[in-house]
């Protein structure tokens, strides 16, 4: 039974959009991405969803607290759930706080460690290289309770994406820019509406399934 891990922030644990500080509603486990993917690619395949609200690719956060770090997260969640068949990584949107200043090529290159690292940390024995899916979360917009904490994000969100092809085309791996299929609840600028999890969930489908 191949198994997928899915890596990501509070958009693959199903975070709804906020309406307001200390808001920590989730959508269902059937009703989030992860989930929409596993019943569309059937029993035969094993989901392993891997979502930390707040998580950043390679930044610990000064105010949320230093295990947001993705990287730091690695060694302890393949050695948890290896052997992987293919994992996803959709990380970067939590890059974009003011309090981190980083831009999209550093997102990219942020990403491009993070497959790296993946690849290095599989080849001990017992282990396996897993394929890799990397995902470009979609454009945010600068909204609601959010706003001020990913103020001037939107302009560098919209270079993620194309970075992000430029970094799996150089590394081999997969890519979906979920930017193509889906765009951020008005309410937030930030996460996605149950609708968005499902077109989401169907769209990374049909991208492991060419993997």
């Amino acid at each position: 039974m191949p198994t997928i891990l899915c890596f990501g922030d509070s958009n693959t644990h199903g975070t709804l959009p906020l309406t307001g500080p200390g808001d920590i509603r989730r959508l269902g486990p059937t009703r989030r991405w992860p989930g929409v993917l596993a019943a569309e690619l059937g029993p035969d395949y094993r989901v392993i969803e891997e979502g930390l609200p707040g998580r950043t690719t390679v930044h610990a956060d000064p105010i949320e607290g230093a295990h947001m770090n993705g990287l730091a997260a690695l060694p302890m969640l393949l050695a948890s759930h290896s052997p992987i068949d293919l994992m996803t990584i959709k990380l970067g949107t939590n890059d974009l706080k003011v309090r981190h200043s980083v831009c999209a090529a550093d997102i990219a290159r942020s990403i491009e460690l993070l497959v790296l690292t993946t690849r290095q940390l599989c080849t001990a024995p017992g282990r396996t290289v897993p394929k890799i899916l990397i995902i470009a979360p979609p454009p945010i917009e600068e909204a609601g309770c959010l706003a001020e904490i990913f103020a001037g994000g939107r302009a560098k969100s919209l270079e993620v994406g194309p970075w992000l092809r430029r970094s799996a085309e150089f590394l081999g791996t997969g890519f979906l820019d979920a930017g193509d299929h889906i765009e951020v609840s008005p309410i937030d600028g930030i996460h996605y509406d149950e609708a968005a999890h499902a077109t989401l969930g169907r769209a990374i489908a049909a991208a492991v399934r060419a993997l």
